[in-house]
C-alpha cells in the first residue's frame, strides 16, 4: 500500500485517525477531536489485518516522522499529536474541523 492506499482509506471522511491502542499520544489526539463534536474514523493499526502495510505507508508521507497518531482532516495529512495540538493552541483546529464538514457550529 502506497500513499494513494492511504488517500482510499481518508476519502470521502472529514477526519480521520490512524493509532495504536497502546498509543498514549493517538488516544490524547482522538479525545481532543471528539470533544469538539467530531466523530473520526479511527484506524487502529495494532487491529487491523494490513496494519504494518498501513503503518509504512504512513512513514513514506511527507512530514510524518511517526506513524501514529497520524491525523487527516478533510482529506489533507494534517501530521501528529504535536501538530494537532500546535492548531489547537492556534485557534486554528476547530475552523479546519467545521471546513472539512466534521462539526457544526
Amino acid at each position: 500500500m502506497a500513499g494513494a492506499g492511504i488517500m482510499d482509506l481518508v476519502a470521502g471522511k472529514p477526519v480521520v485517525i490512524f493509532s495504536k491502542s497502546s498509543c498514549c499520544m493517538s488516544h490524547t489526539v482522538e479525545s481532543l477531536i471528539r470533544n469538539f463534536g467530531a466523530n473520526p474514523i479511527v484506524y487502529k493499526l495494532d487491529q487491523v489485518s494490513n496494519g504494518r502495510q498501513i503503518e509504512r505507508a504512513l512513514l513514506q508521507l511527507p512530514g510524518c516522522q511517526q506513524s501514529t497518531p497520524a491525523v487527516f482532516i478533510g482529506q489533507q495529512f494534517i501530521g501528529g499529536n504535536k501538530e494537532v495540538n500546535s492548531l489547537h493552541l492556534r485557534n486554528e483546529l476547530v475552523p479546519l474541523l467545521i471546513s472539512a464538514r466534521a462539526i457544526w457550529i
